[in-house]
């Protein structure tokens, strides 16, 4: 169990998949979460859910790749709740997957806004309150497609290396202020993301078997983990979920 009481997260991206099991994950182990989405009727639900089994969760229409709306969110934090410890910056796409020769040059872009503005709006708004307190943990979620090129996958390959450089440069900025910037990768996770990358039929991701697919409330509790001390292991990298010793630590089977 992660005691999380007290701390006010808000979560980008959370309508569904890893956002909405990192949301409940939260407000399981005692956080105010922030839920945060495009989606304005799968947020609200969610945190309905979560407000009627004992939690505390208020939901945002935000658009990542929009500052502004970034900004409202985390505003919403500091008005609901009071503060902001834990920024997940969950929100990415990776749709429509295709060859660089055929790719179309604004959804390539699109994924970029969404996927590399986005993490860098969460940090960009939420730092100065994080600095004023002297304290906050920001996890950006990685892939391994961060350090790997696969066919296919350009726009996503660059994004999450792109993720992960702000992960990186995040730390060395923060760091020594109190501010936690970790990576987390959690490997082929069972959401709307693998069925379309099953649909593309390209690169050797989309033939593995759904079976090997860990399922989003394991990235959600790790998350929750990362919140914790342990997640001082990891400042400024990626923590893979891959990792057996990992997973064991966070408590999962």
């Amino acid at each position: 169990m992660f005691d999380l009481s007290g701390q006010v997260a808000l979560v980008t991206g959370a309508s569904r998949g890893i956002g909405e099991a990192a949301a409940r994950s939260l407000a399981k182990y005692g956080a105010k979460v922030v839920l945060a989405a495009r989606s304005g009727a799968d947020i609200e639900r969610i945190a309905a859910e979560i407000n009627e089994n004992g939690g505390q969760a208020t939901a945002l229409i935000c658009d990542v790749a929009k500052y502004d709306d970034v900004e409202k969110a985390i505003q919403a934090c500091l008005d609901k709740f009071g503060t902001i410890d834990i920024l997940v910056n969950n929100a990415g796409i990776i749709e429509p997957i295709s060859r660089i020769e055929t790719s179309d040059p604004e959804a390539w872009s699109s994924v970029i806004d969404v996927n590399v503005k986005g993490v860098y709006n969460g940090l960009r708004a939420a730092a100065p309150h994080m600095l004023k307190n002297g304290s906050g943990t920001v996890i950006n979620i990685s892939s391994g497609a961060a350090t790997g090129a696969l066919e296919g996958w350009s726009h996503y390959c660059s994004s999450k290396a792109a993720a992960l450089s702000l992960t990186r440069c995040g730390e060395k900025e923060f760091g020594d202020k109190g501010i936690r910037v970790i990576g987390l990768s959690p490997g082929t996770v069972a959401t709307q993301m693998q069925v379309d990358i099953k649909a593309s039929g390209i690169n050797p991701v989309s033939q593995l078997d759904p079976s090997v697919h860990i399922p989003a409330e394991w990235v959600g509790e790790a998350i929750c983990w990362l919140s914790t001390d342990a997640g001082d292991t990891y400042r400024g990298i990626d923590c893979s979920l891959r990792d057996e010793d990992v997973r064991k630590a966070v408590g999962l089977v």
